[in-house]
């Protein structure tokens, strides 16, 4: 199993008494998911003040995190050109540390102020990872329009729609542009969500497994944080609704995340 989105490395996984600088408790969640049968952990940066975080547990544990950069859509704001230049060097200067951009996208469920500028900031970055060669973690609420709209400018980029709750009138709009990835979290589980359903029509050879922790645990965690051990339960999810077994859910996402991510 593989967790193709987890951001495990924020201070919500800090343990009682930890010392500043240290990350026993960003450690300890790494280790109960590797516990839990996940082998390798994605881990995409959210803003500036995370990749220091970001890249200390990847350094604590190289053998079973990737890291991904990249400028959130909700941290575009007045000075974005000044944080988009921060993450591109980090990415461009180091790029061989790196296995995505991302999370990166449009966000306007929150916004939509800087509508114009997410759209630009989005071009710029899929318009890097073009150049270096690396997948994009797309991150898309209330703006699948805008966000196809940029991704059109952008064909020769492989991309996954992180965190993908659509429909299948949604999949299809999303295949107009592209053949892109689908990564499944806990929502597929939630007993108001019509996810499940969506599955068949995706397919199993574009689908990954992922968590999102801290957020959007799964049942039966729902409304506790999230952790990457977490999986087998999407897992379970994703079996029924394919009507497959877990076993070849597991082989086909875990193909499919070393696929994109270019993971030995």
């Amino acid at each position: 199993m593989i967790d193709t989105h987890t951001h495990l490395y924020v201070p919500e996984f800090a343990i009682e008494g930890q010392a500043d600088g240290s990350a026993a408790g960003q450690c300890a969640a790494v280790d109960r998911a590797l516990g839990a049968g996940v082998e390798m952990m994605v881990l995409p940066n959210i803003d500036r003040a995370s990749v220091g975080q970001m890249k200390l547990l990847h350094e604590l544990r190289p053998a079973c995190t990737v890291m991904g950069i990249g400028l959130h859509p909700t941290e575009v704001k007045e000075n974005f050109r000044e944080e988009l230049a921060y993450v591109m060097d980090e990415l461009q200067t180091n790029s061989l540390q790196y296995h995505a951009v991302g999370e990166v996208g449009i966000d306007l469920y929150w916004d939509k102020t800087y509508a114009r500028e997410q759209m630009e900031v989005f071009d710029h970055q899929l318009s890097v990872a073009e150049r270096l060669g690396l997948p994009v973690i797309i991150h898309c609420r209330e703006g699948l329009e805008q966000t196809l709209e940029v991704l059109s400018g952008h064909k020769g980029v492989e991309a996954v729609f992180h965190s993908f709750g659509g429909t299948c009138d949604d999949v299809d709009l999303i295949r107009r542009t592209g053949d892109y990835w689908f990564g499944i979290n806990g929502i597929v589980t939630f007993k108001n969500s019509k996810l499940a359903s969506v599955l068949p029509h995706i397919g199993i050879d574009r689908l990954l497994t992922e968590t999102d922790s801290p957020y959007l645990a799964p049942v039966p965690f729902r409304g506790r944080r999230n952790e990457s051990s977490y999986i087998p339960h999407i897992l379970t999810t994703m079996a029924g609704a394919l009507s497959k077994s877990e076993a070849d859910v597991d082989a086909a996402t875990t193909a499919n995340a070393k696929r994109l991510f270019k993971l030995s």
